[in-house]
């Protein structure tokens, strides 16, 4: 048996992340492990200021740790340099944010390719990767529509073939459904469900159950910790209907 079919694709030991000193310290994160194997979604819940989107920062890259250590794909990154930290954000990492992040300027289309440029493909093939995208998500008929002629919905789904594009070994999404409303909520909802059947590695940190009923394990956190963990069992379209109220 090859050893390396054990290893997770992405693992925390003893991660921390502490701000101020002394009587002012703030243990945002506080001594935490974790492991997500291939294939996985884990969501992370918790209130407001429980410490799981600064987890998500320490987990992606966009933060670095006080302490512990952070792995993606048997390599230790928390330590790497700045330049090789930018260029793993933007070929192994996914980011799906709250605030969607799209550039206002540019159209659907042109925001999902300009990962797969930066990273080094060609305008053919990052346009192409872009388009079939932007069908995957159901937005193949938005692909020219600037942001702002889209719906919330719609624009978290460009942010989702977005994160995407570059085929990442891990997507991180944070509060993916907090700004948008029911209907649109719904929309996310259903195509995390399909990005986990479709086998995508994720973590989510979200306040919203619905969206947390899409992963295979949910984990609580408080005050910097994790202080649950449940394991969720059958699939995932059942409970996605029962929460979007629509099965008897």
């Amino acid at each position: 048996m090859n050893d390396a079919v054990d290893i997770p694709v992405l693992r925390a030991r003893r991660l921390r992340r502490e701000y101020g000193t002394g009587e002012g310290l703030v243990r945002a994160v506080d001594d935490v492990d974790l492991d997500v194997g291939a294939g996985e979604t884990v969501a992370v819940m918790g209130p407001s200021g429980c410490g799981k989107s600064t987890l998500l920062h320490l987990l992606g890259g966009l933060d670095r740790p006080s302490g512990g250590e952070v792995w993606l794909n048997g390599g230790r990154v928390d330590g790497i340099g700045e330049k090789s930290l930018a260029r793993l954000r933007r070929t192994d990492i996914g980011f799906v944010f709250q605030a969607f992040h799209l550039m206002e300027e540019l159209t659907a289309v042109e925001n999902v390719e300009l990962p797969a440029l930066l990273a080094g493909r060609s305008p053919r093939a990052a346009r192409r990767r872009a388009e079939r995208l932007l069908e995957r998500v159901g937005l193949a008929d938005r692909a020219r529509f600037l942001p702002s002629a889209l719906s919330g919905g719609q624009r978290q789904r460009v942010a989702v073939a977005r994160a995407l594009v570059n085929e990442p070994s891990l997507v991180l999404a944070d509060e993916p459904t907090g700004n948008l409303d029911s209907a649109a909520t719904l929309e996310v909802l259903q195509l995390f469900d399909s990005l986990h059947g479709a086998g995508h590695t994720m973590v989510i940190v979200t306040h919203d159950a619905r969206i947390a009923a899409t992963a295979d394990r949910l984990i609580t956190m408080r005050d910097g910790v994790f202080v649950d963990e449940t394991r969720l069992t059958g699939g995932t379209s059942g409970r996605l209907g029962a929460f979007a109220g629509l099965e008897d």
